[in-house]
């Protein structure tokens, strides 16, 4: 099913993401953890992408599985790192030979142990978007876009980060991801700007359960997203009980999305990290709420 037409609607969706492995040695933990939260039956998954195609193959087996065991629509990624038109063209014919939908298309960030030129035929996402409406057709594939309530790391300011986001719209996205964030306000106050500059696609608020201290500081570094005080305080705090920091983390992301819905943001994503418990306990803990 096309996300589009999911998200036509007022119902409330809770959607996780997952990644394939980098190589294919940890091919079946990773494919175990990806079909563990699909057997939750969340609204729709969405599964990332290597730079350059690197883990093509693994991607579209995971997302084609996950709609082909669990009835879970899925969202590939597509990313311009290292790609030439021809791999482009490619992947996307693959994408339709594995029944997938739905295409999240981004920039990428060129990984540290890329060499070479990381932006060869595509510079952009919006660029990436405009190819794949004129391979594939205007109506063949749902696309979505990525977005950065914060401002991308790249951007000189964020009214010219909003400017590259109208780009991504006009081109034909039809919705769009945030990445993640720690502080709704920051959310409320981004939907405001982009409603003011004509972006009326749907935005979906990217939250991220923190369960490892470690996984602050790889936050803070790939987006500089803001930590608030009460978020630190919880970290400082239970950081070094994996346990304790698990539980905590959830209940963060719990009251998050709480808020969120309450003021009427209905379609939720979660970077689960591949952990099944992580994607059921926030279920669990909401289940009065999505059902």
């Amino acid at each position: 099913m096309k996300l589009s037409n999911l998200l036509r609607n007022d119902r409330i969706t809770l959607s996780f993401e997952v990644f394939p492995p980098k190589t294919n040695g940890n091919f079946e933990n990773v494919y175990n953890a990806a079909m563990g939260v699909a057997a939750l039956n969340p609204s729709y998954m969405s599964v990332t992408y290597g730079a350059g195609g690197s883990t093509r193959g693994n991607t579209l087996k995971i997302a084609s599985d996950i709609q082909n065991k669990f009835d879970v629509s899925t969202i590939a990624h597509l990313t311009c790192v290292g790609a030439t038109k021809e791999d482009i063209h490619k992947a996307i014919d693959d994408m339709k030979a594995n029944g997938i939908e739905n295409i999240l298309a981004l920039r990428g960030d060129k990984p540290k142990d890329f060499e070479g030129e990381p932006f060869k035929d595509y510079h952009y996402a919006s660029e990436l978007i405009t190819e794949i409406r004129d391979y594939a057709g205007k109506d063949t594939f749902c696309i979505g876009g990525a977005c950065y309530p914060e401002g991308h790391v790249d951007a000189i300011n964020k009214a010219e980060d909003i400017d590259h986001l109208k780009k991504k719209v006009e081109a034909g996205c039809d919705f769009l991801t945030t990445q993640m964030f720690f502080d709704n306000n920051i959310f409320y106050n981004f939907l405001y700007r982009v409603k003011d500059k004509g972006i009326n696609v749907p935005v979906i608020p990217g939250i991220m359960p923190i369960t490892r201290a470690t996984q602050v500081a790889n936050a803070i570094s790939m987006s500089g997203t803001n930590m608030p005080e009460r978020f630190r305080n919880l970290v400082d705090r239970f950081g070094n009980d994996p346990e304790a920091m698990q539980q905590a983390g959830i209940a963060y992301a719990t009251d998050q999305i709480i808020d969120l819905i309450a003021n009427g943001v209905n379609h939720i994503h979660v970077y689960s990290m591949n952990k099944p418990e992580v994607a059921r306990a926030l279920q669990n803990n909401l289940s009065k709420i999505i059902k």
